[in-house]
């Protein structure tokens, strides 16, 4: 049987994937450019090299009987040739190729007949001032390539500001998105297997800060007609997209009750953690599923609520994890930290998923566990 998987990206991602993957019965290999990275510390064997090294996913290739990523950053180019020799890559390098350009994939999804918030390329200060005068202020300067976490992304209030922006993402190349006014911000993890069976998890509202993800909110707090259109939208956006796996959508609700895709992400993602505590079957299972033409689990919820906090670096430094073991004590509470040596502030070093009867008793030990962990 073919049971070898290899994953390019070696995170906190790759890490809970390879996790669930070994105990469905799979090796599982890693190129990562930091030794003893997150998913490192648990797979069978890492390649220390860049996401995007061709002789390293040539050779991770050669011992993996399904290859697959956690980072946006894969070397797509590579990826579809190795596709197109026979090994089975999923999600679809051509997805890939679409996604990790983030001008294309609105491009994608608009041409798809998908709603998105208005968009235009730019590529000086001038064509900002022009494209606000149709689209006002404020607006957002977007990276087109490697954004993530905010890091990608300048708010621009007024035409002041926008030399900051340009200054903040110099060197990039650019577009600008009109600021939509949302009441909430949802998300959804949608997934297709290799028989193109589409499976969905429950919506739920994830609330950032700084641009980061930091409150996930299990089941969203909206109403039910909004849930189902919700997935719809979500599983439309899927049917448009090539290859196995899971996918993270994102998505703004407006006053008026539209619902708009902001991003997607070809893989498991953050707002999806909550499964491996509150669900019949976590995200990271169901990928492994997908990507090795196993049937799918069930998405089912087993309790009324759940929350995700994520935790996030304070200071710079050694890595140094405190309070997991108290917070632990708390009745539903259930911490995961990444791994990573070295801890960075706002940087992703683990996060508490919290499962109770009821929202607001969930969110109260949430806050209270995260205050009690350092790291």
């Amino acid at each position: 049987m073919k049971k070898r998987i290899g994953i390019v990206g070696g995170g906190q991602l790759g890490r809970l994937i390879a996790i669930d993957a070994k105990r469905l019965g799979f090796t599982v290999n890693i190129i990562d450019p930091t030794p003893n990275s997150p998913a490192g510390q648990i797979a069978d064997h890492q390649i220390v090299a860049e996401y995007n090294d061709e002789k390293a996913i040539r050779q991770l290739a050669k011992i993996s009987d399904f290859l697959t990523f956690e980072i946006e950053l894969a070397n797509a180019k590579i990826l579809d040739e190795l596709s197109e020799e026979g090994l089975q890559i999923n999600p679809s390098a051509k997805t890939l190729t679409i996604i990790k350009d983030k001008l294309s994939q609105k491009e994608f999804l608009r041409n798809a007949k998908i709603p998105v918030a208005d968009f235009v390329e730019v590529n000086s200060k001038e064509e900002i001032k022009k494209i606000a005068k149709k689209f006002g202020y404020p607006l957002l300067l977007k990276a087109r390539f490697d954004a993530y976490d905010g890091r990608g992304n300048a708010l621009i209030k007024n035409e002041k500001q926008i030399d900051n922006g340009l200054e903040k993402l110099k060197g990039r190349k650019l577009y600008v998105e009109k600021f939509v006014p949302f009441t909430k911000e949802l998300a959804i993890m949608v997934g297709r297997n290799a028989n193109n069976e589409i499976i969905s998890y429950p919506v739920v509202e994830t609330i950032h800060k700084n641009n980061i993800c930091h409150i996930v909110i299990v089941p969203a707090p909206i109403d039910k007609k909004i849930q189902l259109k919700a997935q719809r939208l979500a599983e439309k956006v899927m049917k448009q997209l090539q290859g196995a796996g899971m996918f993270g959508i994102e998505m703004f609700l407006t006053k008026d009750e539209k619902i708009l895709i902001n991003e997607i992400a070809p893989r498991v993602h953050n707002s999806g953690h909550y499964t491996s505590e509150a669900n019949e079957t976590s995200q990271f299972e169901q990928h492994a599923r997908a990507i090795t033409g196993m049937p799918f689990g069930s998405t089912k919820l087993t309790v009324p609520s759940a929350v995700m906090i994520n935790i996030l670096g304070e200071r710079d430094g050694d890595a140094k994890p405190m309070g997991v073991e108290v917070a632990e004590k708390i009745s539903g509470v259930k911490v995961h930290i990444y791994g990573k040596l070295q801890t960075r502030v706002e940087r992703k070093m683990g996060h508490i998923t919290v499962i109770g009867k009821t929202l607001s008793e969930t969110l109260r030990k949430a806050k209270k566990a995260r205050k009690l962990i350092s790291i």
